[in-house]
């Protein structure tokens, strides 16, 4: 026995295939606008999803010591160059509910001699509590702590990362300010940043940077039962330290930091542009398949198609154009930013956080420039008279 097919289920089916059809009818230049449109997605993605890894790897530095507040100096631009006196180290120690407080010096270094600049400098105390958060393969074999003379100042310690991009390992020696270092150890840390950084003591770089009693902010950590309240008290006692302080949950001081700020606008800035690209790509290329079609739509408006249907097809085409360079573009974002992730240049720098969130952002942005592409020729599809099929034959 043979079950027909419904009515409506069957005019579906056509207007599927047809605005399928459509699309293909041009392939070469259907696959040029999907190639276009694939790569201003690519692109968006890419740069959010570098710029959402950027914040998350400055907050895992954080994270990696569970720290609760972050204290730099108020009024700074750049909190990273802030300057905090190291006394208040103590002195915030004895704040009840903080259970333990560290001051970390950061500056940027370079080793000249194998050719790589910008290097994170972290200067630490050589008992600080931070340097048990990781793990540390050294000359002596100790699995934490500065290894070496505490009376020597030229001993560093690298980042598991950094180390594998020059090929260094325990016992070496680099040339940093012409003078030869000792690598007393090798980091391996749960944050990406910190695995691209080198390690000093923090006497040691005071010395080097002619900052000597001084830290770029103070870490503190709040007993394990500690909740917002006990946070915000935490905070407003800090201040009544000293007015220049500037204490900041650890959350408030990642989402707030300039850097991160500048990171995020300038992936949206870029994105923005080439989503506009891809917007004319997708406009060109509907407005030309409607100039084409005058006459197969002016027969279809002939056969009693209404105006939303003609419009409907128009959009249908350019969101299934959409769809596609979306999947194709995220595809492409993956590979691409892994691969950069890969590199011996970036390795420790960048690290990509292409989430759900970034895909569906992606997805979402590509579906609204296609209707917005379609907007204009599904109008004047939509507006076309049976007549000008007649009059085009």
């Amino acid at each position: 026995m043979r079950i027909a097919t419904p009515p409506y289920l069957q005019n579906c089916m056509r207007f599927s295939s047809l605005v399928v059809k459509n699309l293909t009818r041009r392939p070469l230049r259907s696959a040029l606008t999907l190639l276009a449109f694939a790569t201003a997605i690519c692109a968006v993605v890419s740069l959010l999803g570098i710029a959402k890894g950027f914040t998350r790897s400055f907050a895992g530095v954080y994270e990696t010591h569970s720290v609760d507040i972050v204290v730099s100096r108020q009024g700074t631009a750049d909190r990273l160059s802030s300057s905090v006196d190291q006394d208040f180290v103590d002195k915030i120690a004895a704040i009840p509910g903080i259970v333990r407080t560290a001051g970390v010096l950061l500056d940027t270094m370079s080793l000249e001699e194998r050719e790589v600049y910008g290097i994170p400098a972290v200067g630490i105390a050589e008992d600080s509590w931070m340097l048990d958060d990781y793990r540390i393969e050294s000359v002596s074999g100790a699995q934490s702590g500065f290894a070496g003379d505490p009376e020597d100042s030229r001993r560093l310690m690298m980042g598991i990362h950094l180390a594998e991009r020059i090929g260094a390992k325990p016992g070496d020696t680099v040339m940093m300010f012409e003078e030869p270092f000792t690598v007393t150890g090798i980091v391996e840390s749960r944050s990406t940043w910190e695995n691209g950084s080198m390690f000093i003591p923090l006497a040691a770089l005071q010395k080097l940077t002619d900052r000597a009693g001084q830290v770029t902010y103070i870490n503190v950590v709040l007993e394990d039962s500690a909740n917002a309240a006990d946070a915000a008290s935490a905070v407003a006692q800090i201040k009544e330290q000293d007015a220049r302080l500037h204490p900041l949950t650890t959350a408030e001081f990642v989402a707030t930091d300039t850097r991160m700020q500048i990171a995020a606008a300038m992936a949206w800035m870029t994105s923005f542009i080439a989503l506009v690209i891809g917007a004319i790509g997708i406009l060109n290329t509907m407005m030309t398949s409607v100039l084409e079609r005058t006459d197969e739509i002016g027969i279809l408006r002939a056969i009693g198609w209404p105006r939303g249907r003609v419009a409907k097809m128009i959009v249908l085409e350019s969101v299934l154009l959409a769809l596609l360079a979306s999947v194709i573009g995220i595809l492409l974002a993956v590979l691409l930013t892994w691969g950069l992730s890969q590199s011996s240049a970036a390795r420790g720098i960048l690290s990509p956080s292409i989430d759900p969130q970034v895909i569906l952002q992606g997805i979402v942005l590509a579906l609204g420039i296609g209707v917005l592409g379609a907007m204009i020729p599904a109008w004047r599809a939509a507006r076309m008279m049976p007549t000008e099929a007649f009059r085009s034959v």
